[in-house]
């Protein structure tokens, strides 16, 4: 009896054993790779652990430390700065989609729902941008075009639609302003929702080099993400072009593999660590909130 009851248990915890190795084993060959040797690496291919331990990777992205500092300044600048006031712009469209009461919910909800669909493009997005807003080359064109994303309005409308609606006309009934009710009554009822939200919107930020590309030439705006991807295109180059190598230097003596796992690295590290600060919300934000469409 006490066998037919283990057995399950024991499946059930070998597939999550191995469902664990499958996230948990990629991440340590990126750690791996970042401190292998390329030659080694060139010659004998990925292994789990380095054969030859090589900081070469992380020596050739921080030789210009000081360019690297101000990069990370800008990407926490960005992602902090932004994520709190896109997640604060998502939370009022949400709530007053979420009102029963208000007159004009379904034209904005129409509104909302076809920006989902389809956005204005490429062009006029950037003229837009550059020419009317005057965005180009400042820290708000980083910001600016995510701050309202439709996806995430609707998912935080769900969320706030689970607030009964008697809570908010027993606010006003006791003389409560719209503006209080939504600041200190529905914004600490959805908590969670909004830490589910809010991590998406970091993440989206932090991992974001496009807008970079497009709107921004100053050195001292740079992110961190298009600093490593213009580091990696400059490693692509450089091996692709063995003419143009220095004297004595072969192709294998420039880290590429290594220096592209170093870069992930210093790229998803402050994300790793932050992502646990959400975890009691990102659970039960999601589920509440993908109930109602």
């Amino acid at each position: 009896m006490l066998a037919r009851k283990t057995w399950p248990q024991v499946i059930i915890n070998l597939l999550f054993i191995l469902f664990s190795l499958t996230c948990i084993i990629p991440l340590i060959s990126i750690i791996s790779i970042s401190f292998s040797n390329e030659v080694d690496i060139v010659k004998n291919g990925y292994h789990l652990f380095p054969k030859i331990f090589d900081i070469t990777a992380y020596a050739y992205i921080l030789y210009q430390p000081v360019q690297l500092l101000n990069a990370f300044k800008v990407s926490l600048f960005v992602s902090f700065f932004g994520t709190f006031v896109s997640v604060a712009v998502m939370a009022g469209i949400a709530y007053a989609l979420s009102r029963e009461d208000y007159r004009f919910k379904n034209s904005l909800s129409f509104y909302v729902f076809f920006t989902m669909l389809f956005n204005g493009g490429l062009v006029p997005t950037y003229i837009l941008i550059t020419n009317y807003l005057h965005l180009k080359n400042t820290i708000f064109a980083l910001i600016l075009p995510y701050l309202a994303i439709p996806w995430f309005i609707l998912i935080l409308r769900s969320f706030m639609q689970k607030i009964p609606l008697s809570i908010v006309e027993s606010c006003m009934i006791d003389g409560a302003s719209e503006f209080r009710i939504f600041f200190q009554i529905i914004l600490p009822l959805a908590k969670p929702g909004l830490a589910t939200v809010g991590l998406f919107m970091l993440l989206h930020y932090w991992n974001d080099w496009w807008l970079s590309l497009l709107y921004v030439e100053k050195e001292s705006l740079v992110p961190l993400q298009y600093m490593l991807y213009r580091m990696m295109n400059n490693i692509q180059y450089l091996t692709s072009a063995s003419n143009m190598m220095p004297p004595g230097m072969k192709n294998a003596d420039l880290p590429s593999e290594s220096a592209r796992m170093a870069m992930a690295i210093l790229a998803a590290g402050p994300m790793l660590m932050v992502f646990p600060f959400f975890q009691k919300y990102f659970v039960r934000g999601l589920t509440v909130g993908a109930v109602k469409g």
